[in-house]
């Protein structure tokens, strides 16, 4: 048996996460899984230290001819589920599936209100010959069926949960190189997961200047309403650039961490489900909303004010 498979069996049966052994070592998580990985070995004052913690001899580190040792007992945890190459990457294949869908969802449920304002805007100008009532009636036809598409992509969700709850939610370990892959495909995908991240912060930012403008040198409504549709197109490309990538650029560091975080998993759970209800609820107000009212220039603020309601109660349902 070679010195890595003695420190994961050590550790193993010490029942410490590979955190757990660099804390106590006063050193990095990514050593002790180099020392695993066999992609580096420790030196002599690490070795000492290891035989201390252990409470093994150094010869039984050294000599691979030394299979069994007497002074460790077994563990009482239950053994920890071993993620393979195969498995990660099917795991990765799982997430980017069901990103997928909740991208589909959420382009649905934003782009809802389009043909409502492309309605209000051709009656404002007569162009299609039909009434503000007529208008509305067609406009939020397409809103209850569009939100109804989205909420049924959210729904498909469910079918990836039960081939990805093993990273997400319970203890798992690396098989041997695992770790060395998945790092090797994060650091090659970092420069497009900041390229992508860096467009879709941008057109998130500059999203409202159409309105803005139209505000500024326009008095005609239907071109506030065209440029509140040029808004949510803006907004629609930055999730569909942005959620994907974010997805892929979890789902390494998910599998790199080997001892998976089950609380953050579980809250990142909790927050889909609280999306999959909040945004059409949104949704919904903001319709209600500015249909009695009929001022559309000002209750599109209802979207920027509903995102951070939407972090306050994820942090609040933590606290509760």
């Amino acid at each position: 048996m070679i010195l890595a498979d003695k420190i994961i069996k050590l550790r193993k049966q010490s029942a410490w996460s590979q955190e757990e052994l660099a804390e106590k070592m006063n050193i990095s998580r990514q050593s002790v899984s180099k020392w695993e990985s066999t992609n580096s070995i420790p030196d002599l004052n690490k070795i000492i230290m290891l035989a201390d913690i252990f409470d093994v001899t150094t010869d039984f580190l050294l000599k691979d001819e030394y299979e069994t040792f007497d002074s460790v007992t077994e563990s009482k945890e239950p053994s920890v589920t071993q993620i393979t190459l195969e498995q990660a990457l099917k795991y990765v294949e799982n997430k980017m599936a069901a990103s997928n869908l909740v991208t589909k969802g959420v382009m649905f449920c934003l782009c809802s209100v389009v043909p409502l304002f492309f309605f209000l805007a051709m009656a404002g100008t007569n162009k299609l010959n039909i009434t503000d009532d007529l208008a509305a009636g067609f406009g939020i036809l397409s809103i209850l069926i569009m939100v109804s598409v989205g909420v049924s992509f959210f729904i498909k969700t469910n079918q990836y949960e039960k081939e990805m709850v093993v990273i997400e939610t319970e203890h798992f370990e690396l098989a041997y190189g695992v770790h060395s892959v998945i790092q090797e495909k994060l650091q090659q995908f970092l420069p497009r997961y900041n390229l992508r991240l860096s467009i879709a912060i941008f057109l998130f930012i500059v999203s409202i200047m159409p309105l803005i403008f139209a505000n500024m040198f326009f008095e005609s409504e239907a071109i506030t309403f065209m440029m509140l549709i040029l808004l949510l197109f803006i907004i629609a490309t930055g999730i569909y650039i942005l959620i994907p990538v974010s997805t892929k650029f979890d789902a390494y560091n998910n599998i790199l961490k080997d001892n998976a975080e089950t609380e953050k998993g579980k809250r990142a759970k909790r927050a889909e489900k609280l999306a999959a209800f909040y945004w059409p609820l949104l949704t919904a107000i903001f319709l209600g909303w500015s249909l009695w009212t009929m001022n559309w220039g000002v209750t599109w603020i209802i979207w920027p004010v509903g995102a951070v309601l939407f972090a306050a109660l994820v942090g609040l349902m933590e606290l509760m």
